[in-house]
């Protein structure tokens, strides 16, 4: 690969350096202990270096990046990750904020180096920003053969059951998002799926028409939905045989790996954005693991 100045887009001549880009020495960069060559542009008379157009520029604590990003999808919080490190918080929401801004991109731009999947899974999981009374939905597609996440969205919901009134009476009425959700994750991973695939999904009645939309010749297989175990808290189910297996197994991995998604905790969701910005950062490391593994 061609050396090339951000500035003017002028490209190194190896044969003829002293008339395109000239190395201009070295210097030692703290923040991570490396020392990098500078360069000096002929056309526009400016210097530059490998860290000019990295997102991290100007960042003192770069090393921190990649050990933080592990804690936090390995089930640790914001707060016991600075009291750890012995670090600020507001440097731990940073890099956080950091890690999350192109998580998303970089899952689609992982699974784009396989083959379309020939069975998946999905299904929603349950949660809630700030209280019970405010839910949020997250629907998941994963590929049957490799637990390989495909995509994800995250999505308001109403409320389910005996908090229905106590919620409308606190909050106001809470419009259903799902759909939407649903059917902006399936025009996002369509490329990532089979024409001809088997879809699977539990029997919720909304999954059908959805499925039948953006997949017309796949083959949609519904299942009954089991008891709970308790080892999987609720997210693996008693029975000999689970049919969406992969699927229910990928949701207790967030629910054990994702501080906020834990059942009976205080780390709770303040904003959705924030949320889908966590999942988005473990499933890129979720299928980067599995990658390693298999």
């Amino acid at each position: 690969m061609k050396l090339k100045c951000p500035h003017c887009h002028l490209q190194r001549d190896p044969q003829n350096a002293v008339r395109t880009i000239r190395k201009l020495g070295k210097y030692y960069r703290k923040s991570d202990g490396q020392y990098l060559t500078r360069f000096w542009c002929v056309r526009c008379g400016k210097s530059f270096s490998a860290a000019t157009t990295s997102r991290a520029k100007w960042q003192k604590k770069r090393h921190l990046n990649k050990l933080i990003r592990d804690l936090l999808t390995g089930e640790m919080s914001q707060r016991e990750i600075a009291r750890v490190l012995k670090i600020n918080r507001k440097t731990v929401v940073r890099k956080f904020r950091f890690a999350t801004a192109t998580a998303k991109t970089e899952l689609a731009n992982w699974n784009k180096n396989f083959g379309p999947s020939t069975e998946v899974e999905f299904d929603d999981l349950e949660t809630f920003e700030h209280t019970k009374y405010k839910p949020l939905s997250v629907t998941l597609i994963v590929e049957y053969s490799t637990r390989r996440i495909l995509g994800f969205e995250v999505a308001q919901m109403p409320p389910k059951g005996r908090i229905v009134h106590y919620a409308k009476k606190k909050y106001g009425l809470r419009t259903d998002h799902r759909p939407l959700a649903r059917a902006k994750l399936f025009q996002d991973v369509q490329e990532f799926v089979h024409p001809y695939a088997v879809i699977r999904s539990d029997s919720n009645p909304s999954y059908p028409a959805d499925v039948k939309r953006f997949f017309p010749y796949a083959r949609h297989e519904t299942v009954l939905g089991g008891r709970g175990a308790v080892v999987g808290q609720g997210e693996l189910k008693k029975l000999k045989w689970d049919p969406i297996f992969s699927l229910n197994h990928t949701f207790a991995m967030l629910r054990a790996n994702i501080n906020r998604l834990i059942r009976k905790t205080w780390c709770t969701t303040k904003k959705p954005g924030e949320l889908a910005g966590h999942i988005a950062l473990y499933a890129l490391e979720h299928n980067r693991r599995l990658a390693t593994t298999q």
